[in-house]
């Protein structure tokens, strides 16, 4: 009899180690545990990060695992939940090509439950691999990001909390059949509405990755105490797949374990804004730079996205996820920096208040085509003495498909976004990971200076 998909992936949960995992995945895994690690740290001083770590830090409980950027220590699931939730308050933590951001939940979830355990640097980079492969499956089984959202109104990153679980379950040493309960487990407290998106100040939005550390690293603890869930969570019948999978794609939950690292597709962002911005935001001040264009003079711009990624962006009423708005904000001010927000002061300047209702969004059905699911973009901009230029951009800065992201580029963005930090400091400890015998040790590379 064969084993069920839940068993199959707690199988190779429970014997993944870092020795079987390739060189070039490693230092991906690597380059995503010091940035997600940063984000956090930087969006503590979010509205969102600074509310969940006040909630975390009135909990209560055994001081296991540190609330980032402030001296405080709380029980792992509510360090999760206020690291998950600032992870994403400033919108500058790594997304995935499956969409959505793997890295503000499992990062966490993990780093919580090995600074509990007192867990190696190659323990945390194993579960944070393996944390990725099984909950960048899961979305793919249910047909992406785009899929879960138009079939069931839902923000597809709640399935990343079984991959929380699984990968605080490979740090607390679960058997297989623990992992299964701790997938089931997980299932019990996560979802998250798309109702969501339309908050105005990225509370709720940040939050749910928080929740969805949390939920995972709550699964571990309670399947390592001896609870129990369904055995075969993802496959049983009115189980994850039945309840949320594509018809025919249950073989992606598991196909490729140990041969394609999902941790591979992780996309690294340079610009506190939605995703799907970021490409529109390039092409318009590489055009303003390449043509000389003065702002002022602009008559019309024109941004081109596939149909689904443009849903995401379009007049929304957080800023950080208005496409009009942050690309407005950027051509007037030139650019976009990590640590000054543009809003509210830009909603007054002459300059904005012209340019904001000149800029449009549209489905482009070249887009659509090609890459679907995909973060590109098209740009084209009419002044009132030029002929239109335009440029497309396939995929921002920091996308997996464009290329690799070097330390270089990541000590520059957070040499920007941190600079109170001993940012080669905490390079060093991130890029010698593997042999820091206690993970405590990354973390308190992580700090301001004094």
């Amino acid at each position: 009899m064969s084993d069920t998909i839940s068993l199959t992936i707690a199988k190779y949960a429970a014997s993944t180690s870092i020795a079987g995992i390739p060189a070039e995945v490693r230092e991906r895994a690597r380059k995503v545990i010091f940035d997600e690690i940063a984000c956090a740290f930087f969006a503590r001083r979010s509205l969102a990060g600074a509310l969940a770590a006040r909630f975390a830090a009135q909990s209560g409980g055994l001081p296991e695992a540190r609330i980032l950027a402030t001296g405080q220590r709380v029980p792992a699931a509510s360090a999760a939940l206020a690291n998950g939730t600032a992870g994403h308050g400033e919108e500058v933590d790594g997304a995935h090509v499956v969409g959505g951001h793997p890295g503000a939940s499992i990062v966490h979830a993990a780093l919580a439950l090995a600074e509990r355990q007192r867990a190696s640097g190659a323990e945390l980079l194993n579960a944070v691999v393996l944390g990725y492969d099984v909950g960048v499956r899961i979305v793919e089984a249910c047909g992406g990001l785009f899929s879960v959202k138009n079939r069931f109104s839902l923000n597809s990153d709640f399935l990343f909390a079984i991959g929380c679980a699984v990968a605080g379950g490979r740090l607390l040493g679960l058997d297989p059949e623990r992992q299964c309960h701790a997938m089931a487990l997980s299932s019990f407290s996560s979802n998250a509405l798309c109702a969501l998106y339309a908050e105005k100040r990225h509370i709720s939005k940040s939050l749910c990755n928080g929740q969805f550390a949390a939920a995972g690293v709550t699964a571990a603890l309670m399947a390592a105490a001896g609870l129990q869930g369904n055995e075969d969570i993802i496959g049983a019948p009115h189980g994850v797949l039945d309840a949320w999978g594509e018809d025919g794609q249950r073989v992606l939950a598991t196909r490729g374990l140990g041969d394609r690292y999902a941790i591979m597709g992780a996309n690294f962002k340079f610009l506190n804004c939605g995703y799907p911005i970021h490409a529109a935001v390039e092409a318009a001040l590489a055009l303003i730079a390449k043509h000389a264009i003065d702002t002022g003079e602009i008559v019309s711009v024109d941004v081109g996205m596939p149909t689904d990624t443009m849903k995401v962006v379009d007049n929304r009423a957080m800023h950080n996820i208005c496409l009009q708005d942050m690309l407005s904000a950027a051509l007037v001010r030139g650019g976009l920096g990590l640590r000054e927000s543009p809003f509210p002061a830009v909603l007054s300047d002459p300059a904005y208040i012209r340019l904001r209702p000149l800029v449009t969004l549209r489905g482009d059905a070249d887009l659509d085509h090609y890459q679907p699911n995909g973060r590109g973009a098209t740009v084209a901009i009419s002044t009132r003495s030029r002929p239109t230029v335009s440029m497309r951009i396939d995929h921002p800065r920091g996308h997996s498909l464009r290329g690799e992201v070097s330390w270089h580029d990541l000590a520059a963005k957070w040499r920007d976004g941190l600079p109170e930090c001993d940012v080669d400091r905490m390079l060093e400890a991130a890029q010698g990971l593997e042999d820091l015998d206690d993970v405590g040790t990354l973390l308190d590379a992580f700090t301001t200076r004094h």
